[in-house]
């Protein structure tokens, strides 16, 4: 199970960025795809300077809107229709991270006696929600803590008991194991109201979700001896797919694919790499790399040329910066995290 703290430092960087660009949107052509719906909330104690509680959700990782225990809610722009005919979903939202942001209080207070800790600065963070296959039917729900950035309880919804890798977190699981009713709650929320309320915002958000933003493709590479990457950044949504072709064929010797990871616009990157060692000269015209976003009928084909390729090593072109992400692990929020349980 991945961490929690670190899932929150990789999510500010699509929290930003709501809108994407009109120009380079194209219109899902099928919608054959896994939505999801997914709550974060983060309870800090010990620092001043920013909000105790804050917490947010994301539809198909487009951020509803935000909420903290200084100013309470707060929507973006394209939801605040979708609330003002609902308002029994904000009223919701409102009193869960109400609920939340006590019930977060008391448990750092619990956990800090467990790990035998000072006052100081503690965090204590949790994932939930739920994904949708809208051709299989299938739901999938997910409720997962951390503490001070390392994984701590997940709720297993086959058994309805926690789960921890942590000693000193025992004691919690046994205590809310034995909590039958909140037990109950919890599988009845992921496994049938947070699908509900999934494909209510599906239904409206329709215009602006389901949108695809295809990428600008490159040839990289650091040194004459350096495997070149082929790098597509500023696709959306994140459901891309990039390989190497030989002569029309995929290919896996020789590459290491990289991961996507998200840009500070909203939008995503993704890199994988060809070791020069297993091509020829003769026959670098045979190679070409493939990008491919679901939902879209149209790959980006970029092939292997040297006159193509972007370096620093001659000092006359330079590789520009990326964004570097730290992956599925993440730390503390800043306080742009959306509307949450």
């Amino acid at each position: 199970m991945c961490s929690l703290h670190v899932l929150a430092i990789s999510l500010l960087g699509h929290l930003k960025g709501a809108h994407m660009k009109e120009h380079s949107a194209l219109t899902l052509l099928h919608t054959h795809i896994k939505h999801s719906l997914k709550f974060f909330s983060t309870e800090t104690s010990g620092v001043q300077s920013i909000p105790e509680f804050v917490a947010g959700a994301l539809v198909d990782e487009v951020q509803i809107g935000d909420f903290n225990s200084v100013r309470g809610a707060e929507l973006k722009k394209d939801w605040i229709k979708f609330f003002e005919d609902h308002p029994q979903h904000l009223e919701w939202y409102s009193l869960q991270s109400n609920d939340s942001h006590h019930f977060f209080k008391a448990t750092i207070k619990t956990l800090r006696q467990r790990f035998n800790q000072t006052e100081g600065v503690h965090i204590i963070q949790r994932m939930n929600g739920c994904e949708w296959n809208n051709e299989t039917g299938e739901i999938n729900g997910f409720n997962l803590y951390s503490y001070d950035g390392e994984d701590l309880l997940a709720l297993d919804l086959q058994t309805l008991t926690w789960i921890t890798p942590k000693p000193q977190a025992v004691l919690t699981k046994l205590r809310w194991d034995a909590q039958k009713t909140r037990l109950e709650l919890n599988k009845n929320f992921l496994g049938y109201r947070c699908p509900e309320f999934l494909k209510e915002y599906l239904q409206y958000g329709r215009s602006f979700l389901q949108t695809a933003v295809l990428p600008s493709v490159s040839l990289l590479q650091k040194t004459p001896s350096s495997p070149i990457s082929c790098h597509a950044t500023g696709f959306y949504p994140d459901r891309g797919l990039m390989f190497w072709r030989k002569d029309g064929e995929e290919i896996h010797e020789g590459v290491d694919p990289g991961e996507i990871l998200p840009n500070n616009d909203g939008t995503f990157q993704l890199s994988v790499d060809l070791k020069l060692s297993s091509v020829t000269p003769e026959d670098w015209q045979r190679y070409d790399c493939v990008f491919q976003l679901s939902g879209v009928n149209e790959d980006i084909i970029t092939k292997l040329d040297k006159t193509a390729i972007r370096t620093n090593w001659t000092g006359s072109i330079q590789i520009p910066d990326i964004v570097k992400v730290l992956g599925l692990g993440l730390s503390l929020f800043c306080l742009s995290i959306s509307v949450l349980l």
